[in-house]
């Protein structure tokens, strides 16, 4: 390891650890929004006749059945 050896950090990181000492409270807002969308329970049986009414797919679409 050289004398003057600096461990890199990115422009990308610096801003983001800036951003998180400016606002520390960013990741709880971050993780209130991603529960608005994606941290849901899921409805067993809407998702079995959801598999249930899935119609199946000709491997290749466009040919007609013969």
């Amino acid at each position: 390891m050289p004398l003057f050896w600096k461990p890199y950090k990115s422009d990308v990181t610096e801003f983001i650890d800036q951003l998180k000492a400016s606002r520390p409270t960013l990741e709880d807002e971050q993780r209130a929004g991603r529960a608005l969308l994606w941290d849901r329970r899921i409805d067993a049986e809407a998702q079995a006749a959801y598999r249930k009414s899935r119609v199946p797919q000709q491997p290749y679409v466009y040919q007609t059945k013969v």
